[in-house]
């Protein structure tokens, strides 16, 4: 079989690592990886050399990314990359069996879209879900709608698949329930030590340390400069009492502005606020593990935390309705109710639960499934 994989960022691929392994050394299986969006970015960190450096060849590459963030960037991005998308397809509809893509976002979105006309055959996983306070929201089941086979990590999401889905008899064949997929990296992946994470990258984790990625909220993008100021008053009274380690955010509408305050917080307070491009998924799994909490509005802190029994302060609205443990307290962004928050925590036992999210094999299970596909 020629499968080939969708990766538009640092997100997705961390996501998508744990079957990109099972995929590539299957040998019945050909593996096909298209790159494109921030993976191809010097911005971004240029996550396309942690694709390489992981052990997998980067077949294709489609760049179309643009320097700006602004809607008007957004929007002309997502033509871009159609348009670019419109062509490899073209010279492509032959070639893979089945196109997996993942997800939410505009660049994902957009390279999907081109791919209608040609009857690509797409398998869309993380479908159903909701992010009220995201665009992505909409791309996401936009998505759902352009593919043929869906890969979901709850029963709800995939009854809301199904809805989504015209033909009933299809959507019974076609949606197939897995759990998420980023937590079978845990299964054989040797996190770093504090001692090896401090090596690699410099920072010492047993300080008390609280992980931060925020995310610009797309739906309302006008109030992300605002939202930045708050989050970075925030920490810096924080800081006084635990390091923070912010991850930079994704290339959404408004997110510059987030990631320059964060930066300038960073210059502020230089031995407690540390900012960090790209950990690769060992690094920011391996940070989640020994840091004392989260904030922030990334789906990590709603889908792994809670395997690795950490409490999250959930900040704003972009995740609103998304599926979460009860390791989450959904916060407003306001500088007063995130202090009360850490206050809380610092008061709480140790959370020990279940993931909601953790079925466990979903690489085994996807395989299968593409494997019994006519």
């Amino acid at each position: 079989m020629n499968i080939a994989v969708l990766t538009s960022s640092r997100a997705d691929y961390g996501i998508y690592l744990p079957l990109l392994k099972a995929l590539q050394a299957d040998e019945s299986i050909h593996l096909h990886i298209i790159a494109f969006g921030t993976h191809l970015s010097p911005f971004h960190g240029h996550t396309l050399d942690q694709i390489k450096k992981d052990g997998f060849e980067v077949n294709y590459r489609v760049e179309s990314m643009l320097a700006g963030d602004s809607a008007n960037a957004v929007a002309t991005a997502m033509s871009l990359t159609s348009l670019k998308f419109a062509e490899f397809w073209k010279d492509h509809r032959q070639t893979f069996d089945w196109v997996l893509c993942l997800g939410d976002r505009y660049e994902m979105f957009a390279a999907v879209m081109a791919g209608i006309p040609y009857g690509i055959k797409f398998a869309h996983l993380h479908g159903g879900e909701r992010t009220l306070g995201a665009i992505d929201n909409i791309f996401r089941h936009s998505i759902t709608l352009a593919s043929s086979l869906h890969f979901v990590a709850t029963a709800e999401f995939g009854a809301r698949v199904k809805e989504l889905i015209e033909d009933k008899n299809e959507a019974e064949n076609k949606v197939k329930v897995v759990g998420a997929l980023s937590l079978d990296n845990l299964k054989n992946m040797k996190l770093l030590s504090i001692e090896d994470f401090k090596e690699r990258f410099t920072i010492d984790l047993s300080k008390p340390t609280i992980l931060s990625t925020f995310h610009p909220e797309t739906v309302n993008p006008e109030m992300n400069k605002e939202y930045a100021e708050i989050i970075s008053r925030s920490f810096s009274e924080i800081s006084e009492r635990y390091q923070i380690v912010i991850t930079l955010p994704n290339a959404d509408t408004e997110g510059t502005v987030i990631r320059t305050s964060f930066l300038k917080l960073e210059k502020q307070h230089p031995d407690r606020v540390i900012c960090v491009e790209n950990f690769g998924t060992l690094g920011y799994f391996s940070c989640m593990k020994h840091c004392s909490m989260l904030i922030g509005n990334t789906s990590s802190g709603i889908i792994e935390a809670a395997s690795f029994n950490k409490r999250v302060i959930n900040l704003g609205n972009r995740q609103k309705g998304r599926a979460c443990g009860d390791n989450v307290m959904h916060t407003p962004i306001d500088e007063t109710a995130t202090t009360k928050a850490v206050n809380t925590i610092e008061e709480l036992k140790v959370y020990r639960s279940t993931n909601p999210y953790d079925r466990g094999g979903a690489v085994e299970s996807i395989i299968l499934t593409l494997k019994s596909q006519p």
